[in-house]
């Protein structure tokens, strides 16, 4: 299957040192299987820098079936649900020791654009946990994010040169 990764640099070389850390699953590489969500995902960057640069999305090659394998340590959420929410707040607290999970994937929904103010909310009290999950869920319906972590991970993945 093709992933995509929607940035203002194409990427040559994935290089850790240039991912932020306290994201939705970690630390680490991000990539989506709907090239749309990654132009989304450049455009966005391209915001935070103030319109300045090029959104650019790069395509990798990933074989799925190394994620059923036994060669990587893999979590997956098919849908929104209080573990996966509560695993966003984890890797998302920067009290927390990094890294604190050993996955080498992660596989789940995208949390929406709001996810700092809604986790505030949370934690002061206006919301439940299960109040929390449906805050973060897209209005326009649930996307997916591939959640690479070190380089055994992203050895599975082939950059295909367009």
């Amino acid at each position: 299957m093709r992933l995509y990764h929607g940035s203002d640099i194409l990427i040559d070389k994935i290089d850790f040192e240039k991912s932020k850390p306290f994201k939705d699953f970690g630390k680490g590489f991000y990539l989506s299987a709907e090239y749309d969500q990654a132009m989304d995902m450049a455009k966005q960057r391209i915001r935070q820098k103030k319109g300045i640069g090029t959104p650019i999305v790069t395509t990798f090659e990933f074989d799925e079936s190394v994620m059923k394998g036994n060669d990587l340590k893999v979590k997956i959420w098919e849908d929104y649900s209080v573990d996966w929410v509560k695993f966003i707040i984890r890797n998302r607290d920067r009290k927390q020791p990094f890294p604190w999970h050993d996955f080498d994937i992660v596989y789940g929904p995208i949390a929406d654009d709001g996810v700092s103010f809604q986790l505030r909310r949370y934690e002061a009290g206006y919301l439940s946990i299960e109040q929390l999950v449906e805050e973060l869920k897209y209005a326009e319906g649930i996307t997916f994010q591939y959640y690479f972590a070190n380089e055994k991970a992203i050895a599975k993945l082939t950059r295909i040169c367009d």
